[in-house]
């Protein structure tokens, strides 16, 4: 068993990026904050604190802080049950797994209607999100649909609707008889990251080919949409972002009337299932109004 006043105080540093902070948040000295860690990284054998600036945790120590972040989002359920309104100030802090694109699209709303708790949002590709709950780097995630993960329930949301789309200059000049194989080996392509998937789906499943054409890297929804306009490379978007510069032809869709579709879940960890559900509740509810069923 790990001691309570250590982990809460793991969970401090990292929440304010210091062991300073975590003792002006605690009230206690900085060597009193780095007498609890140092007792606590000898209880679990392992670093738990990269000691920064600004502190940052091992794999170790996030899933110790995030045990910590239930402990406490568990306790302000028991006070409020028993008729004990929460001090100012006193609030959990949820770790969520959110792809990307979701959060700009559908995700922030959900989040915006849950009171009472603090939100450290992991953006990430929905097809690895899964693995951060599985390895209990956070309580909950949007993700692609997988095997199932001990401990978690899984809940289907809809599938989020992408198009294929390019500049109007940029499909002239490498697409000139179609999105075909041989242009899409060619043509330039935007890639979120290393774990993103999506055109390279998309041409399989336009072609039945594995293609490996030339690739930018740009970690940003907005940023894809943007290069995308500048003709810097063609990619999917979120049909919700690109329809209106369709409609305005400064867009071209690759793939007109067939929407590439991106089935969606979300996974939340049992321990806490019912501490989440006003969460849980609220992006379910998002997720009917933006995705397709």
């Amino acid at each position: 068993m790990f001691d309570r006043a250590q982990i809460d105080t793991l969970a401090a540093i990292l929440r304010t990026g210091s062991f300073d902070g975590a003792a002006s948040a605690l009230g206690l000295t900085q060597s009193a904050v780095s007498q609890r860690i140092r007792a606590l990284e000898e209880a679990a054998g392992t670093v738990l604190i990269r000691r920064g600036p600004p502190a940052t945790a091992t794999a170790e120590g996030q899933r110790l802080a995030r045990h910590a972040e239930e402990l406490r989002l568990i306790d302000l359920d028991l006070a409020r049950d028993l008729g004990r309104s929460p001090k100012v100030g006193e609030t959990a802090m949820v770790r969520v797994a959110v792809n990307a694109d979701s959060l700009a699209t559908w995700v922030l709303p959900a989040l915006a209607r849950v009171e009472g708790v603090l939100f450290d949002i992991v953006v990430d590709d929905e097809s690895v999100s899964a693995d951060l709950l599985r390895r209990g780097e956070v309580s909950a995630a949007v993700s692609t649909p997988g095997p199932a993960i001990a401990g978690c329930e899984s809940v289907a949301l809809g599938s989020l609707p992408y198009r294929a789309t390019a500049a109007p200059d940029f499909a002239r000049r490498w697409f000139p008889d179609g999105a075909t194989a041989q242009a899409l080996a060619v043509a330039p392509v935007l890639t979120f990251s290393v774990n993103d998937k999506h055109q390279a789906n998309w041409i399989a499943a336009r072609t039945g080919r594995t293609l490996h054409p030339p690739s930018h890297y740009l970690s940003s929804t907005q940023g894809f949409l943007k290069a995308t306009e500048l003709g810097l490379g063609w990619c999917l978007n979120p049909a919700s972002l690109c329809d209106p510069l369709i409609a305005a032809g400064q867009l071209v869709d690759l793939d007109p009337g067939r929407p590439f579709l991106q089935p969606l879940v979300w996974q939340v960890s049992r321990r806490i299932k019912t501490h989440l559900l006003p969460l849980t509740r609220a992006i379910r509810s998002e997720a009917a109004r933006a995705l397709i069923p």
